[in-house]
């Protein structure tokens, strides 16, 4: 990776390094914890047609969170001088400077954080069948983390990925107050915020 020169933002070197993130490191994080998920779904004793489709089911939540996320909390408008810095810490940092390779995709400290608290959730709903919607929910999280880092670092060879990059940098340089989904319009299209709020 080239050497690039990150917005400082800690005075603590051990804070500040917390914040940068190597892209490969939340594959090597989550993959596998998602194979001894599919391992733990395939051993339960479900039907197969209804473990595949709550497997489904986690990827497709996972774009509704991913929107939800985006939307409310990383775009939170706060009224306090510290939920402003908040705000800045964990989404507004991002916007100030996009292109910065090392905050593309999420530290692992709130990922595993952010996990914990939905599989407490998931255990209480699902039983045994939030594995296989856990593991589902993982890879949409990585297809989210990766489609950021390839919209802001790559350019698309495909058709829906020159949409999704276009979709993605009119929400940075056109208006902050739409298209939130990140690895996917669909939410937008459902919310209607699919364009420029003035």
């Amino acid at each position: 990776m080239k050497t690039y020169k990150s917005i400082r933002i800690f005075k603590n070197a051990w804070l500040e390094r917390l914040t940068h993130v190597h892209p490969v490191t939340p594959l090597l994080v989550w993959t596998p914890i998602v194979a001894w998920l599919c391992h733990k779904a395939w051993q339960a004793p479900f039907d197969r047609t209804l473990s595949l489709l709550v497997f489904v089911s986690g990827f497709f939540c996972w774009t509704l969170f991913e929107y939800f996320l985006h939307r409310f909390a990383f775009h939170y408008h706060g009224s306090s001088v510290l939920s402003q810095k908040i705000q800045f810490l964990f989404h507004g940092l991002h916007h100030e400077d996009p292109q910065d390779p090392t905050r593309l995709v999420m530290p692992p400290a709130v990922s595993l954080v952010l996990a914990a608290v939905h599989v407490v959730f998931l255990q209480k709903i699902l039983g045994d069948l939030w594995y296989a919607f856990f593991a589902s929910y993982v890879i949409g999280y990585l297809c989210y983390d990766y489609t950021h880092y390839a919209v802001h670092h790559f350019t698309p060879r495909t058709r829906f990925g020159h949409f999704i990059k276009k979709f993605h940098m009119e929400h940075h340089f056109l208006s902050q107050e739409s298209r939130w989904g990140v690895s996917s319009p669909l939410w937008d299209i459902v919310f209607g915020t699919m364009t420029n709020k003035k």
